[in-house]
């Protein structure tokens, strides 16, 4: 069956009963695909699997994934699979070099042992920590201030590597903030514990956390906050089905950032969610996480000549708007 034939062609998403990966399985299936779940369910969700088969593995479990690859005949992994909070990351290394780049590790190796030569990874822009410039370019010096960015980092230099020695294709996301909730409201942010700023207001906001806090007002920032570059989900989703056809094309790998250009404040996220909700946010504030650099805003324009991506519901109206129905309408029936 030829690549570029979609129909039955199946794609082991890693992670996939995640936000980002559950959204790129509804993606990947509206564009003719067949997205097969490998998940260890340690963070994800069973009922955000929809749009394909699951099967439960971790992929530190070399054996289980080689398997699930060979099962699914598939033809190309989406790694989304790993610990993703900053701060934990910092308190608790040893987990998230051991899932991110171990579990990386296993799994390519699997890959290779099955044939399946073709990854679109799962960055991100804490690779760069605290970039002097702003908007970050690809060519940006790689300076991670934590360890999730670290180890985000070091996978692509094994991908990197690997694509060197001839023994896989690959493309690297580097996205920045990942917001918002699929418009059909069939899928949302469902964390616990929940760690980032917009369903932490809206938990806020609906009684369900009473800690909710400022990182930082005092940031080298126009208003004190920390500054954001914040990507509808969906239009991230998007963006990983465009590099697989990308690969599938036998169009080069690489590396490409996933943004707007644009950053937002803190503050001015708060605003934005105020006044969706009709309610006056006053959070305490606190002192910055560490590891939080003050801003990370995208260059993005490799991504939009070489991918074609023009995100479509990226702005910060839209990402709150579907944040908030999620959160008040369906975020009861989810858990």
């Amino acid at each position: 069956m030829a690549v570029s034939d979609r129909s039955e062609l199946s794609i082991l998403v890693t992670g996939g009963a995640g936000y980002v990966g559950a959204h790129t399985c509804k993606a990947l299936s509206r564009s003719g695909y067949r997205p097969v779940v490998f998940d260890n369910l340690s963070t994800g969700h069973r009922r955000f699997v929809r749009w394909g088969p699951l099967i439960e593995g971790d992929i530190r479990d070399h054996a289980a994934v080689l398997d699930a690859i060979r099962a699914c005949d598939a033809k190309a992994v989406l790694h989304f699979a790993a610990s993703t909070s900053v701060g934990e990351s910092v308190t608790d290394p040893q987990k998230y070099y051991e899932n991110n780049v171990g579990g990386s590790l296993s799994l390519l190796r699997a890959m290779i042992d099955a044939g399946c030569r073709t990854v679109v990874f799962s960055s991100s822009c804490a690779v760069y920590g605290e970039a002097q410039n702003q908007p970050i370019g690809e060519t940006s010096p790689i300076a991670p201030c934590n360890p999730y960015g670290a180890s985000k980092s070091i996978v692509e230099r094994i991908l990197s590597d690997y694509a060197q020695a001839q023994l896989l294709n690959s493309i690297s996301l580097r996205y920045f903030n990942a917001s918002g909730a699929d418009p059909e409201g069939q899928l949302g942010e469902l964390h616990d514990p929940e760690t980032k700023l917009i369903p932490r207001a809206m938990m806020a906001i609906q009684g369900r956390i009473t800690d909710f806090a400022v990182f930082g007002t005092d940031y080298n920032t126009p208003d004190g906050t920390a500054i954001r570059d914040y990507i509808h989900v969906s239009d991230l989703a998007e963006a990983h089905v465009s590099a697989l056809r990308r690969l599938f094309a036998r169009g080069p790998g690489g590396v490409f950032n996933l943004g707007t250009g644009r950053g937002y404040s803190v503050t001015e996220v708060l605003n934005a969610i105020s006044a969706e909700a009709g309610v006056i946010l006053r959070p305490a504030s606190t002192s910055p996480r560490q590891g939080d650099p003050p801003a990370l805003v995208a260059d993005a324009n490799l991504s939009r000549s070489e991918l074609g991506f023009s995100p479509k519901l990226s702005d910060l109206k839209t990402i709150v708007q579907t944040a908030w129905r999620w959160h008040s309408h369906i975020y009861e029936l989810a858990e």
